[in-house]
């Protein structure tokens, strides 16, 4: 057995675990995780990886010690385990260029998002929403990184068939919605998306997804502006020496 160790933190999952399965390990709200290693930077260095576009997954699974589903992962708690996983990498200051001035952040004062937990009482990753517009009920959910592998496959096969096309809005909302005034069948659904959903509808509900899904709240105000606006992930986050 090796003499050498490695340190590890525990990383609070946006979510708290309220959305997973009795049993799973994410329900527990938290994982461990261990800091990164030079095994850990020949991952990131992948090209094999990088043009696969999987170089970030593959990290973040080496890195995470508990023994979790990664496909269970919400979107919300994939990118706190991202920001953690920069943190344990290469510290918590991220610098980066914004609208022409040099921008530092501490990822370490990052905050997850306030969760309204009465609103997940029910643990069902299902949740009804009224369109403003056209007054349908509809209900939906919130993605998993297996439903992004999903919708990006989904999307490579629509590249092949109309190299010009890019429905990735609809593609999107196909796999959000769940269900139509009760109908639950993929095709009526998927009909809906691409033949009926108002504009101002599919904005209203991704708006309120965004307000109410668990994450890491990325908000900074850069010194020449009063609002927040969200920090940029670009290609420095992992490889600051790019």
């Amino acid at each position: 057995m090796s003499k050498f160790t490695l340190p590890t933190e525990t990383i609070e999952l946006p979510s708290k675990g309220l959305l997973y399965p009795e049993g799973s390990e994410l329900a527990k709200g938290i994982i461990e995780m261990k800091y990164m290693t030079a095994r850990e930077e020949d991952i990131l260095t992948n090209q094999s990886y990088i043009q696969k576009g999987t170089v970030i997954d593959k990290l973040m699974k080496s890195l995470i010690i508990s023994k979790i589903d990664y496909n269970q992962l919400l979107i919300g708690d994939k990118n706190a385990i991202m920001i953690a996983a920069r943190i344990l990498g290469y510290g918590k200051e991220y610098k980066f260029i914004y609208s022409g001035e040099d921008q530092e952040v501490d990822l370490s004062l990052l905050e997850n998002k306030k969760l309204d937990e009465d609103f997940y009482k029910s643990k069902i990753n299902e949740f009804p929403f009224k369109l403003p517009h056209s007054g349908n009920e509809i209900t939906y959910k919130l993605l998993t990184h297996k439903d992004e592998i999903d919708i990006d496959r989904e999307l490579e096969g629509l590249k092949k068939i109309n190299k010009d096309s890019s429905p990735e809005l609809t593609t999107r909302l196909k796999y959000v919605i769940q269900s139509i005034n009760g109908e639950r069948e993929k095709k009526d659904i998927r009909d809906y998306v691409d033949n009926y959903l108002l504009a101002r509808d599919s904005k209203a509900l991704r708006n309120h997804i965004r307000q109410t899904q668990p994450d890491v709240d990325l908000t900074f105000f850069p010194s020449n502006r009063e609002s927040g606006v969200n920090i940029p992930i670009g290609v420095s986050f992992f490889w600051p020496d790019a």
